[in-house]
């Protein structure tokens, strides 16, 4: 079994990242952990080996969306199908271990979201049929990007009208090698405010579907089409509106 890490790095932000974007980390040396063993339990540094103590990290600022992440239901809507929507901590464990399928789509061009029909013919030229749970991630390329300033503006993103399909498909867990599962935020924004219509901006996301998307995956141009699993299982925060993951997937 090869084994193809798909989560991206937690490390702290570089300068200029400002406000919830930001990732910071507080990092304890093994120097100062001696003082610290020292200062709590009065056992001094030649009673450890070499002189040292635990090394300890602190994450002082992580948003739950700030590196590769699973999003509830409750992101997008408090509401979804006239019942509360569900937070990360109350979704199903079944959803996050099942067989992936990659649609790949480096073709599109930033803002061409992913259309059912695209997604159609994809699965037609891998000549693969959707099941239930099946977790289905789509490939554009854009993790290329990660980290630089412009990365949440980079991809194709997936329509409203193709994430109601594969939801009809049984699909509960869909991902995305960018920034957001929708089209970038500032084309929609734009498009939006010049149409001054609900239902443009964050149109994916506020589809009224109780499905998590994951966000934020790399490597996935290392995996084939299908034949492997996924396993994405998000950390456990209650009340939260994503939990961030080590998504792993598993080839034979």
């Amino acid at each position: 079994m090869k084994f193809i890490d798909l989560s991206a790095l937690i490390a702290p932000s570089p300068e200029g990242v400002q406000g919830f974007l930001r990732t910071d980390i507080e990092y304890q040396s093994h120097v100062e952990g001696t003082a610290r063993i020292q200062a709590m339990l009065n056992v001094p540094a030649n009673l450890l080996r070499h002189g040292e103590g635990w090394a300890v990290e602190t994450i002082t600022n992580l948003g739950t969306h700030n590196t590769t992440h699973i999003d509830a239901p409750w992101h997008y809507n408090s509401q979804i199908q006239g019942k509360r929507s569900e937070t990360i901590d109350e979704l199903p464990l079944e959803w996050f271990f099942s067989d992936g399928v990659i649609l790949d789509m480096p073709h599109k061009a930033d803002g061409d979201g992913m259309t059912a029909e695209d997604a159609q013919n994809e699965l037609k030229r891998i000549q693969y049929t959707l099941k239930p749970l099946d977790i289905v991630m789509v490939r554009t390329g854009r993790d290329a990007f990660y980290g630089q300033p412009d990365y949440m503006f980079r991809g194709c993103g997936v329509t409203a009208e193709a994430t109601h399909w594969l939801f009809d498909q049984g699909i509960r867990v869909m991902g995305i090698d960018a920034w957001g599962w929708d089209t970038p935020l500032d084309r929609q924004a734009q498009e939006a405010l010049s149409s001054g219509k609900p239902g443009i901006f964050w149109a994916a996301h506020q589809a009224d579907l109780p499905y998590a998307q994951i966000e934020r995956l790399v490597n996935l141009g290392g995996l084939p089409p299908y034949g492997f699993k996924v396993s994405c299982f998000p950390l456990k925060i209650k009340g939260g509106s994503a939990g961030p993951a080590r998504i792993v997937a598993m080839v034979p």
